[in-house]
């Protein structure tokens, strides 16, 4: 099985590097706009790369500066924006004829080289050289896995200009081949639980705070503000930097998140990873923004693309009456009296008492655990791993 994965990396490059970036940017526009107004024929679309390399590869040479090899990739995406918005056309949809205005340009192998610690980048005036601007060694970051890992080989690029910023970002495109993934044989399922004063919690026990998002939500959102006020294009733009600040803050966070839910399963030994289902998740959780919906959804995404390569699935269940039901097997008792605070659970029939947010865990692993029992298509999940061992329908616990 091949994986591919995407790291974006800030480039540092002189004045006069940047201009010539800057001219190869808008060639390369130029080339793919291009291709795109020689493509039609009346209503009628050319999505063949060839017959679009037959119509528009010599006239693109001679009107730019371009490489051959950034011709073609031109030629390219333009072809594949063509084929996508003919395929809306032929459901009946409306999708408008592709233009290309974003700073941006395509690289491969061949007009560009990938370095550790730099990149060499082929331009209208021969190649220049974009060192990298990396985080530390020590943080967990998709940089040392995918973009040094000894595994993943770079396979291309994207290279995008930020205008707010001024600053350059080469999207480098991995891929590995990791081999058919084999599944846990003892397959077992692991519940999280997902909130705004604890981002996730499992049904092994392992808790991941909220603490950080919610506090530096509220420092972004002062900065914001005192921007806003201020009216003037510089506050704007310092408002769009503030923004993608958070973006990149939160989805770094996000990530160690998923590292460690992921690991939590490959140590226990499951094949599934159950959430609760993040459809109108905000309705249905008290104090949630629409920063934990995104965090929610990233997350779930961060996990699955984690943890495919180790042959772990995921899956999202109806979350209804998780927070008030209890998890202990021969009780199920459900009122909302058994939850008299946001962190705790008191079950008023059996007595049983834990942190509500572990409760909810278990309860969407049982469900999902009772799902795969009950399903025509076999029960490979054979329990909910917890933190005193693993549980299965009939009640029995197995010491871990």
């Amino acid at each position: 099985m091949e994986i591919r994965r995407t790291v974006p990396v800030k480039l540092s490059v002189s004045d006069s590097n940047a201009g010539l970036l800057h001219e190869t940017i808008d060639e390369f526009r130029w080339a793919a706009n291009y291709v795109v107004d020689a493509a039609f024929d009346d209503e009628y679309a050319v999505t063949s790369k060839r017959k679009l390399h037959d119509r528009t590869y010599q006239q693109v040479r001679e009107e730019t500066r371009l490489h051959s090899n950034l011709v073609q990739a031109a030629r390219s995406r333009a072809a594949e924006s063509l084929k996508s918005v003919v395929a809306k056309w032929k459901r009946g949809k409306y999708a408008s004829r592709p233009h290309f205005s974003s700073p941006f340009l395509e690289y491969d192998q061949r007009s560009a080289t990938f370095n550790e610690d730099h990149a060499t980048l082929s331009t209208v005036d021969g190649r220049v050289t974009a060192k990298y601007v990396l985080p530390g060694e020590d943080r967990d970051t998709p940089h040392a896995e995918y973009l040094f890992g000894d595994e993943y080989e770079t396979s291309g690029a994207t290279l995008h200009y930020r205008p707010v910023e001024n600053a350059f970002y080469l999207h480098v495109r991995t891929k590995a081949d990791v081999g058919d993934p084999e599944p846990p044989e003892n397959g077992t399922v692991l519940g999280v639980d997902l909130g705004v004063e604890n981002i996730a919690v499992t049904s092994t026990g392992v808790f991941w705070s909220g603490d950080e998002l919610n506090h530096w939500h509220r420092e972004y959102e002062k900065r914001r503000a005192s921007m806003q006020q201020r009216g003037t294009r510089y506050a704007h733009e310092a408002m769009q930097r503030v923004g993608r600040k958070e973006t990149g803050r939160f989805e770094q966070m996000l990530h160690r998140i998923a590292n460690g839910i992921v690991r939590e399963a490959r140590e226990n030994g499951c094949s599934v990873i159950a959430f609760e289902d993040l459809t109108d998740i905000r309705d249905r959780m008290p104090g949630s923004k629409r920063l934990h919906a995104w965090a929610f959804r990233r997350l779930f995404d961060y996990v699955t693309y984690k943890a495919e390569p180790f042959g772990i699935g995921t899956e999202q269940l109806n979350p209804a009456y998780t927070s008030q039901r209890c998890s202990r097997i021969g009780c199920g008792f459900t009122v909302d009296a058994n939850r008299p605070s946001q962190d705790t659970f008191e079950c008023q029939s059996c007595g049983y008492e834990a942190h509500a947010d572990y409760n909810a865990a278990k309860n969407i692993g049982l469900k999902y655990l009772r799902r795969s029992h009950t399903s025509s298509g076999g029960g490979a999940v054979v329990g909910l791993r917890l933190n005193t061992g693993m549980l299965n329908t009939s009640g029995f616990t197995s010491a871990p």
